[in-house]
């Protein structure tokens, strides 16, 4: 029975390995002496003129996380469109229910004017 639970406790090793030792060697590798021409932001060979934090819209990010979720619809969809004649009633029913759920938040975002880009 603890053979079993061996694994488990490699599993959890291994997951706590992949990310502890490359923060090790970044802080025992990284450089030691940091000079301001180091710690300058650099941007492809420009210098910075100004402030280097920009405000961005939130649409932008509200518009791509919308494009994501009736991205996601498309695979959710498919294996469905292909086993459709399979699956009779109930299945046309879970989809319809799935597609009205969607475009019900469809509906919410445009009212709440998250696809506006203005």
């Amino acid at each position: 029975m603890l053979a079993n639970y061996a694994f488990i406790g490699v599993f959890f090793v291994a997951a706590l390995s992949f990310p502890v030792i490359p923060l090790l060697l970044a802080f025992f590798l990284r450089p030691k002496r940091p000079t301001p021409i180091k710690q300058s932001t650099y941007e492809c060979g420009i210098e910075v003129i100004g402030d280097i934090r920009v405000q961005f819209k939130v649409q932008y990010y509200l518009y791509a996380l919308a494009f994501v979720v009736f991205d996601i619809e498309v695979v959710f969809l498919y294996p469905w469109a292909v086993a459709f004649h399979k699956l009779g009633m109930y299945g046309f029913t879970a989809a319809a229910v799935f597609l009205l759920m969607l475009f019900a938040g469809l509906v919410y975002e445009w009212r709440k004017g998250a696809l506006e880009w203005i």
